[in-house]
């Protein structure tokens, strides 16, 4: 069992788990199915503690490495997330909140070149930013810090509801060859090493 579940997890839990103890005089077949499915909400929101390495720039998120781009603002590198991946996501260096701004737009496969137009939050810090990134299916992003506010490095800053995208636009002067990874590599937020320094 997980140590803990994401912030808001049981709105995505309870409303099957009491259809499931609605049904249960009726149909035991009904009460099952929405039983495992209160269940399946809650293993997708499981939140389970991590322990970040020494030193070095760490993965905001579990899943894929998906994209790896030059942009005007920096080195990005983005990690797509699938239904059975955590969703919580991780501060990849210390540092205090900028700003946390939402964007508006579509919802396309967090997996294509289309989702740089998806529903986004910008978690900015001094050094870098961490952009969450709405999925297909994924329409809630719950950041959980505020400007102003100082984390430290691997600590929780929010979480996508279903399958999505985190990228990272990293500090000034990383390079490609800085990476400890590449395309295709699964990461572990707060726990795999995405640049040494």
């Amino acid at each position: 069992m997980p140590d803990r579940f994401a912030r808001g997890s049981w709105r995505y839990a309870a409303p099957p788990a009491v259809v499931g103890f609605f049904l249960l005089p009726f149909s035991l077949l009904g009460a099952a199915v929405a039983f495992l499915s209160s269940g399946a909400a809650l293993g997708f929101h499981r939140d389970p503690d991590r322990k970040p390495v020494a030193d070095g720039i760490l993965a905001p998120a579990d899943g894929r490495v998906s994209v790896v781009r030059d942009t005007d603002d920096g080195l990005r590198l983005g990690v797509f997330m699938n239904l059975t991946d955590v969703h919580v996501n991780r501060a990849p260096l210390s540092g205090t909140v900028e700003s946390v701004t939402h964007s508006p737009g579509g919802h396309w496969p967090a997996f294509t070149k289309e989702s740089d137009r998806n529903e986004k939050v910008h978690v900015e810090f001094a050094e870098y930013t961490v952009v969450l990134i709405a999925g297909a299916v994924a329409r809630r992003i719950h950041p959980y810090v505020e400007p102003g506010e100082t984390v430290e490095r691997g600590q929780r800053i929010g979480h996508i509801s279903f399958s999505s995208r985190v990228d990272v636009i990293l500090p000034e002067g990383v390079e490609r060859a800085d990476l400890c990874v590449e395309k295709g590599d699964s990461v572990r937020a707060g726990e795999t090493r995405l640049v040494d320094r």
